[in-house]
């Protein structure tokens, strides 16, 4: 299993959350957890099809900037 930490801005709320996760969900991975106090993204994959660019690219079209 991959474990993935990425650092993102402009999430400000819940909404903001419910978005990313929604968003790399539909992606495949397995587990996605969002700290909005540090910009945190957490993600966790097994599927050899999913890099690192579709993760980041994921989050960009959500809206959303990875640092």
């Amino acid at each position: 299993m991959v474990v993935m930490e990425l650092n993102v801005s402009g999430m400000s709320c819940g909404h903001c959350k419910a978005s990313v996760e929604k968003a790399l969900k539909e992606l495949g991975v397995n587990d996605v957890s969002v700290e909005l106090a540090t910009g945190v993204v957490k993600v966790s994959y097994e599927d050899s099809h999913i890099t690192r660019e579709m993760i980041i690219n994921t989050i960009d079209d959500a809206g959303y900037t990875v640092l």
